[in-house]
């Protein structure tokens, strides 16, 4: 049974930077597309990336587009979302997930890892 685990978050300063894992296990990430989702207190689920499989195609929500990169490794069956320029609007728990179709709709997606906090602020 496939299971994800987030890591990489933590408390950074405006500005600063984080990578987070989204480490897969029990299967293969191949033929996914792997999608990383936030959500703030008070706010809803908001698609932030996703890789499709394959072509490796990516999209990013018009909010972190130019600061966040998704990409996968295959040899290690992981996902990782590099973050730069961090902003306390930024601030939320990251989730990755795992779906068929490549879409930022949270709805899309069957597999959820257990999200890792990050907490962007001076």
């Amino acid at each position: 049974q496939l299971q994800l685990v987030e890591s990489g978050g933590g408390l950074v300063q405006p500005g600063g930077s984080l990578r987070l894992s989204c480490q897969a296990s029990g299967s293969t990430l191949d033929y996914y597309v792997i999608g990383w989702f936030r959500q703030a207190p008070g706010k809803e689920r908001e698609g932030v990336s996703y890789i499709s499989s394959g072509d490796g195609s990516t999209a990013y929500a018009d909010s972190v587009k130019g600061r966040f990169t998704i990409s996968r490794d295959y040899v290690k069956n992981l996902v990782y979302l590099q973050m730069n320029s961090l902003k306390p609007e930024d601030t939320a728990v990251y989730y990755c997930a795992t779906g068929l179709i490549a879409t930022l709709s949270a709805s899309y997606f069957s597999t959820w890892g257990q999200g890792t906090q990050v907490t962007v602020s001076s």
